[in-house]
């Protein structure tokens, strides 16, 4: 018998068992990677095993001369390498594209691999290292923001600051120059300035502890309502001379955890907006209540509302709204911020929302106890 036809059967079984093999390591792809190059050496095996043994059954092994017995070991050894490196190279393949799109990523800070990887390992590392490239992308929008909001913040607090400091001088001047023929109202002039200069001040002392964390918090169960009659009755003298009402609203005793001055602070931070910014013969109401395990401060106003692209901005370092009163001076924007420092401080949470006819800001602070 002609050793052709035997060596070429025991190619043909090589190749066959190693297409299966091929079939198999893919149904492998989401096992490991030490299950894969076993089973790349199984089918290497195998493969050359089936074609002897194929061969041995079909002709005879005491009729197989020794020739042809070499030809078909080398032909099926030959046939099985082959089949287990190129079952091997797509396990390196898939670990040289991960290495890859890893140097990318440290390179241009976003991980692009979408190929599909042959075992699991490396498609848990790919999946690993997508959502690291998500979030420092995330990080790095953040950051964009916040430096952003820096510059402006430098730039509004700037012409902030340039205003009042160019009236003292003016005023200065006037004075040392003997020209101010109404010394009281100059001196209530410079007051004004002097104290809102020290109002900006202590904004940006109290806006950097909040957020290196050094703010320290006397804490003490206090009523809450008390706490908002408090900070309502300083405000309704502006209240009455603007023309606007402030009503209570589902008004309830409720206790709380909290640093007075700090949420007095607070306080009269929302209620100085709402004032500023409603018209004239509008109402802003207030209610206090107990919901769930957090004690809820609502202020509502009729001021129009806040435009929806702007919402997600209120408590933005530097953003400020438009006052209703012409040529009436803004703040240096940071109020908002304290206030959400503050309340995060306590573990409680704020947020503003549009109403029908205007804006509501709730304050969330965990009850005393709770």
């Amino acid at each position: 018998m002609s050793p052709w036809p035997v060596v070429l059967i025991a190619a043909c079984e090589s190749v066959g068992v190693g297409l299966l093999g091929a079939a198999v390591l893919r149904m492998l792809r989401r096992c490991s990677v030490d299950v894969s190059l076993v089973a790349v050496v199984v089918i290497t095996v195998c493969a050359m095993n089936v074609s002897v043994l194929t061969v041995v059954l079909l002709v005879g092994a005491d009729r197989l001369p020794v020739s042809t017995n070499l030809a078909v070991n080398a032909v099926a050894g030959v046939v099985s390498i082959g089949i287990g490196l190129l079952l091997g190279r797509s396990v390196v393949r898939g670990s040289r594209r991960l290495a890859d799109a890893a140097r990318d990523f440290g390179r241009d800070q976003r991980f692009r691999l979408t190929d599909e990887l042959p075992t699991a390992d490396l498609a848990d590392l790919a999946r690993q290292l997508r959502a690291t490239s998500d979030k420092l992308a995330e990080s790095r929008k953040r950051e964009q923001a916040i430096e952003a909001s820096r510059r402006q913040l430098v730039a509004w607090l700037s012409h902030d600051l340039r205003s009042p400091l160019a009236r003292l001088r003016a005023m200065a001047e006037s004075l040392e120059d003997g020209v101010a023929d109404d010394l009281p109202h100059y001196c209530r002039k410079i007051r004004a300035d002097a104290d809102r200069l020290s109002d900006m001040v202590d904004d940006l002392f109290e806006l950097s502890r909040l957020q290196s964390g050094t703010l320290h918090l006397t804490l003490r169960e206090v009523a809450v309502d008390d706490l908002v009659s408090d900070a309502v009755a300083g405000f309704d003298d502006l209240a009455v001379r603007r023309g606007i009402r402030l009503r209570p609203d589902h008004v309830e005793p409720v206790t709380a955890a909290v640093d007075e001055r700090m949420m007095t602070r607070v306080f009269n931070n929302l209620l100085s907006n709402a004032l500023q910014y409603s018209p004239p013969g509008t109402a802003v109401a207030l209610g206090v209540r107990a919901q769930r395990g957090w004690a809820v401060v609502s202020i509502s106003d009729e001021c129009g509302g806040i435009p929806p692209e702007n919402l997600a901005a209120v408590f933005d370092v530097g953003w400020r709204g438009a006052p209703r009163t012409p040529g009436a001076e803004r703040g240096g924007g940071l109020g908002l911020s304290i206030a959400q420092g503050v309340v995060q401080a306590h573990r409680g949470h704020v947020s503003v929302r549009n109403v029908p006819g205007g804006c509501c800001f709730e304050v969330l602070l965990p009850l005393a106890g709770g």
